[in-house]
C-alpha cells in the first residue's frame, strides 16, 4: 500500500507499461499516492525484461514497487465494467499508448471526461496527441536520435552512443509527473479536470538546454564534445596518474583557485586564460597544461587538494563507487525491498525529500500480476 506522503489520498489508475508511464506513477507512489496498475492479461511487457531474480524481473520491480496489480481484458464487457468502477474511484488515469489506442477502446479523453468529470487524464506518447507524427511509434532510442541528443553525445569522430540511461523514457515520465501534479492542483482550485499530453520527442528537445540556443543564435550545428562543457572552461573530465576526475571551475575566481591549487599560479596570469571566453578559445592549450600537472599524482590526491581549495571537483565513479558514496546512506538513496520471489532487492531511493514526511528505508515490493484482484473487487463491491 502507498506510504504516507503529500499525495496521500490520491488514487492513480495506471494503464501504462514498460518505462515512461510506470516511472511517472512510481514517483506518485514515492509521494504517497495509491497506484492501481491495470495490466493486460499477459502483464506489462517489462515483466519479461532481465535481470531476473527468483524468476521475477528486477527491471519491472525497480519501477513498479509499491503499486497494486489487477489484470483486465478491456475488450470484455465484464472486465470493462470493473475498469469503469476503478475510473469512478480514481483521481487520474495515466496511459502511454500510441495515440488512438484509447479511443479505439472507447476510453479516450473526449469519451471519459463527460462521464468522469473529476478524472484527470495523463497521456505519455512518442510524439503527443497532435502533429503529423502523432500516430508514429517511438521508443527511447528513437527519440534520443530524433531529438538530437545523440548527436551531441560522445566524442568527435567516434561511433554514435546513446546516453547511458533511458533518458527518452525517463524524461517523459518526469515531465508527465510534473504536469499531472499541476493538473491535480488545478482541479483542486477550480474543480476542473483536464488532459495532460506529454511527448517523448518534445521532452528531448526541452532537455537540449544550451544546444538549442547555440544553434538558433549562431546557426552553427552543435556536435559531440566529449566530457567538456560547450560554454565554460575548464569544465570537464581530466586524466590523473590512476584515474579520471571532473573539474568544474565555472568562473574566473574559481579558475584562479584552481591554478593556485595545482601549483601553477602562472596559469591564472596567462593572457590566454584570463577570462572564460579566452579559456574557451584556448581550451586545448589549457587542457594540456592541466593534465600535465594532474599526471604527476593520483585521482584521490588531487581531489583532496582541490576540495580543500574550494574548487568543485569529483571522481568519475563506477556505479559501484557511486552507490558506496558517503552521501548515499544519510540521504536514503539506496532503499531495500523485500520480495517474496526475489528476496531482498536494493533499489534507488526517492530523491524528493519533503520536510514533515518520513522517507522510509524500505518499500513494498512490486506486485505479482493480478495479485490485488480480489481485494480491489471487494473494495468496489463486486
Amino acid at each position: 500500500m502507498a506510504e504516507k506522503g503529500p499525495l496521500s489520498g490520491i488514487t492513480i489508475i495506471d494503464l501504462s507499461r514498460i518505462l515512461a508511464g510506470p516511472y511517472c506513477t512510481l514517483l506518485f507512489c514515492e509521494l504517497g499516492a495509491r497506484v492501481i496498475k491495470v495490466e493486460p492479461l499477459g502483464g506489462d511487457d517489462a515483466r519479461h525484461y532481465g535481470p531476473f531474480k527468483g524468476g521475477k524481473s528486477t527491471y519491472f520491480s525497480s519501477v513498479n514497487r509499491g503499486k497494486e496489480s489487477i489484470a483486465l481484458d478491456l475488450k470484455s464487457p465484464a472486465e470493462r465494467a470493473i475498469f469503469e468502477r476503478l475510473l469512478e474511484k480514481g483521481d487520474a488515469l495515466v496511459e502511454n499508448f500510441r495515440p488512438g489506442t484509447m479511443e479505439k477502446l472507447g476510453y479516450g479523453w473526449e469519451s471519459l471526461h463527460p462521464r468522469y468529470p473529476r478524472l484527470v487524464y495523463a497521456a505519455t506518447s512518442g510524439f503527443g496527441h497532435s502533429g503529423p507524427y502523432s500516430r508514429h511509434p517511438a521508443y527511447d532510442m528513437v527519440v534520443q536520435g530524433l531529438g538530437g541528443i545523440m548527436s551531441i553525445t560522445g566524442h568527435p569522430g567516434m561511433p554514435l552512443v546513446r546516453i547511458g540511461t533511458s533518458i527518452g523514457d525517463l524524461a517523459g515520465g518526469l515531465f508527465t509527473a510534473l504536469a499531472l501534479n499541476a493538473a491535480l492542483l488545478h482541479r483542486e482550485r477550480t474543480g476542473e479536470a483536464t488532459k495532460v499530453d506529454v511527448a517523448l520527442f518534445d521532452c528531448q528537445l526541452a532537455l537540449l538546454e544550451n544546444a538549442v540556443m547555440r544553434y538558433t543564435v549562431t546557426q552553427e550545428i552543435p556536435g559531440p564534445m566529449g566530457a567538456r562543457h560547450p560554454s565554460i572552461t575548464p569544465f570537464e573530465a581530466f586524466s590523473t596518474k590512476d584515474g579520471h576526475l571532473i573539474i568544474a571551475a565555472g568562473n574566473d575566481g574559481l579558475f584562479l583557485k584552481l591554478a593556485e591549487a595545482l601549483g601553477r599560479p602562472d596559469l591564472g596570469l596567462d593572457p590566454r586564460f584570463k577570462t572564460n571566453s579566452l579559456r574557451n578559445e584556448n581550451r586545448d592549450a589549457l587542457f594540456r597544461e592541466i593534465e600535465t600537472v594532474l599526471s604527476g599524482a593520483g585521482r584521490d590526491h588531487w581531489i583532496e587538494i582541490l576540495e580543500s581549495a574550494g574548487v568543485p571537483c569529483g571522481p568519475v565513479n563506477t556505479i559501484a563507487e557511486a552507490l558506496e558514496h558517503p552521501q548515499v546512506g544519510p540521504r536514503n538513496m539506496l532503499i531495500s525491498v523485500e520480495d517474496r520471489a526475489s528476496g531482498t532487492l536494493r533499489l534507488a531511493g526517492n530523491p524528493m525529500k519533503i520536510e514533515g514526511f518520513f522517507d522510509a528505508p524500505t518499500r513494498s515490493p512490486a506486485p505479482d500480476l493480478d495479485a490485488d484482484r480480489q481485494a480491489i473487487l471487494k473494495e468496489l463491491g463486486l
